[in-house]
This record gives structure tokens, sequence and C-alpha cells, in this order.
């Protein structure tokens, strides 16, 4: 498998944790101690203002954690970007998600909102959804506060997170939610069903596996007695059509390479504007090393997507 790899991410390689979610709560912990390392090394920008809030949760639940980046240079009534943080639906937290965030905020220019969601086994589907849907909906209520926009509003993530966005995105539509002029799908986590052929295929490549990706969805979606509801699974969803533009990363060496390509496929088939990313020798999470040039194009290009997408239109 290493000779497939980008040149660029070889050296990587060794230094990448081993993800076994097999027992959650103990890799939880161990992830979230290299989380705050990682985020303790980011340089924010110093005009830029960063909050971590408490917004009402779902009826019943707790409240959800938000991180809010705004950057110095946003302007009243911006655009935002509400996102969700990877980790199979099992771990993951704001903490690692504060390179894209920071990065994503100062490029781009607009205001971004980082969720903390529930997290399976101990809170399965829907309680990441529901958290998210709640955050969104606040963001939207609370614009003039934020200094956004409510009519230019984006959901995305990576992995798992791109997943709740998709399943976001479907739900807002049905719902009457708030209008959501993009979604940004970074080689996201969207089919249940594990049968397509890169799933099959990578049962050993960095980051994420086929038996990684059977743990994810068991301990998310709990009792899979009955069939998988589309909030669930996006790739479930048997009407695509009416979503917001997207913008889709799918890495040749992922095992959710080929899911997020069919599911691109179905919204341009549906009439949705859609902008893949497809890179040789990249695997599932590579786009987020910065200072790798294979890397940094798919972020570059992922920033002027969402800057076209959240842009003043007057």
């Amino acid at each position: 498998m290493i000779d497939r790899i980008h040149p660029e991410l070889r050296t990587l390689i060794p230094a990448l944790p081993q993800v076994d979610i097999a027992e959650p709560v103990a890799f939880r912990e161990r992830q979230r101690i290299r989380a705050r390392e990682l985020a303790a090394a980011v340089v924010r920008p110093r005009d830029m203002a960063v909050v971590d809030r408490l917004v009402a949760g779902p009826a019943g639940a707790p409240n959800v954690p938000v991180r809010i980046y705004t950057p110095g240079a946003a302007q009243s009534g911006a655009g935002a970007l509400v996102w969700f943080h990877g980790g199979g639906y099992v771990f993951g937290e704001i903490e690692a998600s504060e390179r894209a965030c920071v990065e994503i905020a100062d490029v781009v220019g607009c205001v971004v909102v980082s969720v903390e969601y529930r997290l399976a086994p101990e809170h399965p589907y829907p309680a990441g959804l529901d958290d998210c849907f709640a955050a969104l909906t606040w963001v939207a209520a609370h614009g003039d506060e934020l200094g956004v926009d409510p009519a230019r509003l984006a959901v995305g993530g990576i992995s798992a997170g791109a997943g709740l966005a998709a399943a976001l995105a479907l739900r807002v539509r049905d719902e009457d939610g708030p209008r959501l002029a993009y979604q940004l799908l970074d080689n996201p986590m969207l089919d249940d069903r594990l049968e397509t052929h890169s799933v099959r295929e990578f049962v050993d490549t960095p980051l994420w596996t086929h038996g990684q990706a059977v743990l994810g969805w068991d301990f998310y979606l709990g009792d899979r007695s009955a069939e998988t509801p589309p909030y669930a699974a996006a790739a479930r969803a048997v009407d695509v059509s009416g979503l917001p533009p997207a913008w889709i990363s799918a890495n040749e060496l992922d095992p959710l390479r080929d899911e997020a390509i069919e599911y691109a496929l179905r919204l341009m088939r549906a009439g949705v504007p859609v902008e893949l990313h497809h890179r040789p020798g990249t695997f599932h999470g590579s786009n987020g090393f910065p200072g790798v040039p294979v890397s940094d194009r798919t972020r570059e290009d992922m920033h002027l997507g969402l800057k076209r997408a959240l842009a003043r239109t007057i």
C-alpha cells in the first residue's frame, strides 16, 4: 500500500495515530490529549475573536458547546460556516478542528461555529444530528448577535462530521429549517451499507479502514434491526433534489471514496451544483496536513468554493 501513497504524504505515515475504536472510551481519551496538544500549537490571528458558548440543546437534552471564530476582517452580515468535527461518530471534539476552523475563518473571512455534538455509543443516532440541528438553528436565529447574515449559511465537516452535514442538509430541506447556501463535505461518511468497492478494498489504509467503518456505524446506529433512515446515513436518501450546492472531496485510498463520488453524482443528476475533488495517492483525512502541497491544494480549492458560496450578492 505504501507505494500507492502520494510521495508528499509518505513521510508522515510513521507519525500518524493508529485508529482503533473497539474500545471507544479509552481511544477517545487518548485522542483528546493529542487534539489538545495540536490545538495549542495553532497560532490564531491577533484580530480573530474566539469565544466558547453553550447553546440550547434539543428538548430534554444537554446544552450544546460551540466555539465561535470571528475573523477581524469580518463585516456585519458576514457568511457563516457551521462545522462538525470527524471521528467516526465515536470520537473527536472541538479542539480537533482548531486548525481547520482558524484557517477557514481567516482565509474565507466568514464566521465559523464549531459544534461539540454528542458521541456514540453512549449517544447513538439521532443525538449527534439533533445537536447539530440545534446549533444550526441557533446560529440562524442569532445572526445579529453573531454579525452573520442568516441568508448566507453553510454546513460542513470532515468524515463523520461531513456525514452529519449532509444529513442536516436533508433534514432542514424536509423540515423547512434554515436555508443553506452550501454544504462542504470533506471525505464524508455517508453509507452504512458498506458495499462499495473502496470500502471492501481498503482494509489497512492510514487513519481509517473497513473494520473501523463497520464499528463506527454499529456504534452510531445502535439497534440495526430496522432500516437505516436517510438522516442517519445520507446515502440512503431517495430524493436528493433541492439540496444546497456542494463541495465534496474523495481521496483515492480512502474506504469512503466511492460513497462520496456516488453521492456527488446523485446530486449532479438531481440538478444540484457540485464541485467534486479527487486526488491520487491521498488517504482518509490527508487533506488536513499544512505544508504538504497535495493537501494544501485541496484546502485552497475548498476555501475558494466556500468563499464563492458565501459571497455577498448585491
